[in-house]
């Protein structure tokens, strides 16, 4: 089985267009790594060079200690299932899960054991025989995903393959997809999604793009590290603001006073909140966004808090979510609370930010260190 030894590249579309700056990553052997990013960040197009279906302007693609920037696809040991499925319409299941098998000159007696064994894996052996207008949305990636199984290759790639589900196929498919990586797990595998659910419960590393002018001031790597990493400690507020739904929430303020332990903010709107971060290296007086995630606020005047109108609230059952208005023209504050809690109209409501759980962003949006033990 291959690992991603190297991948270090560059792309741009003409003269003017940078799509990739300064990608460089490895992906080891039995490695899951997940590329995620907003829309037009680049992520499908990484992919597309990974499996050679686009060319790479500057920089190396190394798989297996060979480099492969002028390997042909199918010469690269690598095997891609695409968003729409890509199956051949005349052809039964049977015969486009073989179908790469078929046309390498893999022995009848050969291929028939492969497809089968992969047909068994994803619960297919009963839809061998039924043309994909047959299928539904979820046995049709199933077969998709088989057609790359039975080639043993040494690197998976999945392009957004749940983005056509709906909701419960997308749960479903995705815990099949990950029992897949166990069972195959010698296998490195590179997925391309736009939904963090999936790149927090698939991944062992994340790959965040920036996108827009953020590609060319500091290069297309947003954050590179595990699921756990990416949510406590985020590089950038654009890192904060991306993982975790709903979104973490921001205040601006001023940097009053530190110690190496603890930072002292006076937000805009006239409260003092500490916070467990090193402020050594910026200066009293400096403008700074405080962070704070829904799911670490609580409800209650205990501890340092802050007093908020509700606006709106969703009732989900297991959780209420609170929207509470914050100064004129700024974001207003999401508190997730027990599913028990209902909200009254333009109640006052106060809302805990304990100094542990804040995080804070210099003016140009860098974190600064927190100083608290968090999960790995």
């Amino acid at each position: 089985m291959a690992s991603l030894e190297r991948l270090s590249v560059n792309k741009s579309y003409g003269d003017d267009r940078r799509v990739i700056q300064d990608v460089s990553i490895q992906v080891a052997q039995g490695e899951f790594c997940v590329f995620v990013g907003p829309s037009g960040c680049g992520k499908s197009t990484l992919l597309r060079m990974l499996a050679g279906l686009e060319d790479i302007t500057s920089g190396e693609l190394r798989i297996n200690g060979k480099r492969m920037n002028e390997v042909s696809p199918a010469q690269r040991g690598v095997a891609m299932v695409f968003q729409n499925y890509a199956l051949f319409p005349h052809l039964t299941a049977y015969e486009n899960i073989g179908f790469g098998l078929s046309v390498t000159g893999t022995p009848k007696a050969t291929l028939d054991q492969k497809v089968r064994d992969a047909a068994k894996v994803l619960q297919l052996e009963h839809l061998l025989d039924r043309k994909p207008k047959q299928l539904s949305g979820g046995q049709r990636q199933r077969v998709a995903i088989g057609r790359a199984i039975v080639r043993e290759p040494g690197v998976f790639l999945f392009d957004e393959p749940l983005s056509n589900l709906d909701a419960a196929l997308r749960g479903q498919t995705r815990l099949e997809i990950a029992k897949l990586h166990r069972d195959y797990g010698r296998a490195s595998t590179v997925y391309v999604t736009h939904d963090q659910v999936e790149a927090m419960t698939l991944a062992d590393r994340i790959l965040l793009l920036n996108t827009g002018e953020t590609v060319l001031k500091e290069g297309s790597i947003a954050q590179f590290g595990s699921p756990m990493e990416l949510y406590h400690r985020p590089r950038t507020l654009f890192v904060a603001g991306f993982i975790g739904s709903p979104k973490m929430n921001f205040a601006t303020g001023v940097l009053q006073a530190y110690t190496p332990e603890v930072a002292t903010v006076r937000l805009d709107s006239g409260e003092t909140l500490e916070a467990r971060v090193n402020a050594q290296n910026l200066h009293v007086g400096a403008r700074v966004t405080v962070g704070l995630r829904p799911e670490h606020m609580g409800l209650g005047t205990h501890g340092q808090h802050l007093l908020r109108t509700l606006q709106w609230q969703e009732c989900l059952g297991e959780v209420t979510y609170g929207y509470l208005e914050d100064a004129p023209g700024a974001p207003g504050w999401v508190v997730r609370a027990p599913g028990a809690v209902r909200f009254q109209k333009d109640q006052r409501v106060a809302v805990t930010a304990a100094p542990d759980a804040l995080h804070v962003f210099d003016e140009q949006g860098h974190a600064l260190s927190r100083t608290v033990d968090l999960p790995a």
